[in-house]
């Protein structure tokens, strides 16, 4: 396509803001495939406009692609496919551009997987207000009109947004880089070679472990005491023959920082075969995710495979 029809299709115009209207998308879905979606459909909807009459690109773009997400967020299969205990946000790679700005604390927690985890107890306006507000800085006013609200209905869904989220956080600010790897190294260590007290002593009381069941169960699998939780990490960590040949063979364990959280990852050959992500509070391990289905990898592999990693932990686990 030649410069011509670049400027007539109005690709370029929408390219430069394609990396913003995906890590919108993201925040307010928590699922890439979603957000790329959504994106696409905005593109289309933007080829098809009447663009001499769009006085501000930019906020027409975020507008779209706001109320695409809100339709989504809206409709009754993906309320089914978001019941409680069946859905996780869907994981990104450090780096990756769908995860967006990060200058701010609030920007980085707004994609933290605890926070969009936590939005799903948030009704579809509030959850659009609190993103617009915390991860892009627009004024109550811009978010009034891109949601065809009034300014005091936007203070209020964030107000109720922030409330909520708050009072389900667990722990404050964020973790130390240095001492949140040192955390998760001890406890992929201690997990891997059985040491139980050890791993109870580097979880809080009231910690949470979550897997998908690699994708092979119809609802997420739930431990909530830190014994059960030790107890369930020794058996998943342990290398084994049969754990091998289910991976497809022996995997390398890196460590990495997904969603600007700690996390560990297997690999074999330039696949991304699962995802254990940690959130730390006061210095424990709080929660704890293992993701390996593959549809909710395939992002992450996508980046990993553009990705130049550092010395694995393990090479071969």
């Amino acid at each position: 396509m030649d410069s011509t029809d670049t400027d007539r299709f109005g690709t370029g115009r929408f390219e430069a803001s394609r990396n913003r209207l995906a890590s919108l998308a993201y925040r307010l879905l928590g699922s890439a495939a979603d957000a790329e979606d959504a994106v696409q459909d905005a593109f289309l909807r933007w080829q098809a406009a009447d663009r001499q009459r769009i006085r501000a690109p930019e906020a027409w773009l975020t507008k779209v692609v706001t109320h695409l997400c809100l339709d989504r967020l809206r409709s009754a299969q993906t309320r089914r496919e978001r019941t409680v205990g069946a859905w996780l946000p869907e994981p990104l790679l450090d780096g990756d551009p769908m995860l967006g700005p990060a200058d701010t604390f609030e920007q980085r927690e707004s994609v933290s997987l605890a926070v969009l985890t936590l939005m799903e107890r948030l009704s579809p306006p509030e959850r659009a207000v609190y993103v617009l507000r915390e991860a892009f800085a627009y004024s109550h006013a811009e978010i009034a009109e891109l949601l065809d609200l009034t300014d005091s209905a936007s203070q209020q869904h964030l107000h109720r947004a922030r409330r909520r989220i708050t009072a389900a956080r667990r722990g404050g600010g964020e973790a130390d880089p240095a001492s949140a790897r040192k955390i998760v190294e001890e406890f992929f260590a201690a997990a891997s070679s059985g040491h139980t007290e050890r791993l109870v002593a580097l979880l809080t009381d009231d910690a949470t472990a979550i897997s998908d069941g690699a994708g092979l169960t119809a609802t997420l699998l739930r431990y909530d005491t830190p014994r059960r939780i030790a107890a369930i990490a020794r058996a998943g960590f342990k290398p084994t023959p049969a754990k091998r040949r289910f991976a497809g063979g022996t995997p390398a364990v890196y460590y990495a920082l997904v969603n600007g959280g700690p996390a560990v990852l297997f690999v074999v050959g330039d696949q991304v075969i699962g995802a254990v992500t940690f959130d730390i509070a006061d210095g424990r391990i709080a929660t704890v995710r293992g993701i390996a289905a593959p549809t909710r990898l395939a992002r992450l592999v996508e980046v990993w495979q553009r990705h130049q990693p550092a010395t694995p932990l393990v090479t071969r686990w």
